[in-house]
């Protein structure tokens, strides 16, 4: 599995790559410009994420947009369905009008900081990620 950890702490992306590498090769990016940067050359080289962990509040370009922007570009290009890389988006914002707006834009699973590794693990299983 190709995993994506978009994070601009530190200490947050080590963690969740470390975490992460158990289940797949990770790659990590500090704001949400190189996210998707990292998400167009995985598919320009035909070796797509199959799982992005997707923190909220990041400088440049923040969750919402790069969910967004990778979004669309899937439509573009017309991948559909479950073909389309698993979005988990990660965050401290947990007010429903947030979660909606992530569901809304099209994120497959909205996870609260700080992060329960148990339940991220189910979350990856009832995925079939792992």
């Amino acid at each position: 599995m190709r995993i994506l950890i978009v994070e601009d702490d530190f200490a947050s992306r080590k963690f969740m790559m470390n975490f992460m590498s158990a289940y797949g090769d990770c790659d990590g990016t500090v704001d949400g410009m190189e996210a998707v940067e990292a998400y167009m050359m995985a598919l320009e080289d035909e070796q797509p994420y199959d799982l992005i962990c997707l923190d909220v509040m990041m400088p440049v370009m923040d969750g919402y947009q790069v969910l967004n922007t990778i979004r669309n570009m899937e439509k573009q290009r017309g991948i559909e369905g479950d073909d389309r890389v698993k979005i988990i988006m990660m965050t401290a914002l947990n007010e429903q009008k947030n979660v909606r707006k992530a569901f809304e834009m099209g994120c497959t699973v909205y996870c609260a900081k700080p992060v329960d590794l148990d339940k991220l693990k189910n979350v990856l299983k009832k995925l079939k990620l792992i």
